[in-house]
């Protein structure tokens, strides 16, 4: 069974290994603890039966209580199982910065990283280019600046520098 967890926010890791410890200590069963991405002051914790769990979380620092109604694991999956997104952020795009302190701003994508899920942007307004290192998940592409293409050269019509007309004569 599935119970969630209201913890402090901003603290849930800190829940977690109280929980954890206290669990050690004391020999019960609970199978896993998690904290789900972007779901900021509850934590789930996987137990055997609600005895369990609550004996898990009882007068704890950080912790406010058990939510009364146990989640099943569909309903949670989504949280749990990272979703794989495909990067479409190249050199050269313009994009808005989404996120804070620089929100709204526009800038030029100098160097993609995608390992570490960072761009390295210079913003457009600024008067002197400084490089800024923002996460993926704060940018949106705007414009993409398509690759310039060699065009080949015209032929230039170098009759008419010799002084000859167009028959050559």
């Amino acid at each position: 069974m599935i119970f969630v967890i209201k913890v402090t926010t901003n603290k849930e890791d800190r829940a977690i290994d109280i929980i954890e410890d206290k669990v050690r200590k004391k020999n019960l069963n609970v199978y896993s603890l998690t904290r789900p991405h972007g779901l900021r002051g509850y934590i789930f914790l996987e137990a055997e039966d609600r005895e369990s769990a609550e004996e898990a979380a009882y007068n704890l620092p950080y912790v406010k209580g058990i939510i009364g109604k146990t989640v099943s694991y569909d309903e949670i999956k989504n949280m749990l199982e990272p979703s794989i997104e495909e990067i479409n952020i190249e050199k050269n795009d313009i994009v808005e910065i989404i996120g804070e302190p620089f929100k709204k701003e526009k800038a030029k994508v100098t160097r993609v990283d995608k390992q570490k899920g960072e761009a390295i942007v210079s913003l457009l307004g600024a008067v002197v280019p400084i490089p800024l290192t923002v996460k993926l998940d704060n940018i949106k592409v705007i414009r993409r600046e398509k690759p310039e293409e060699e065009d080949e050269p015209e032929e230039i019509n170098t009759a008419s520098f010799r002084g000859e007309n167009e028959l050559g004569i």
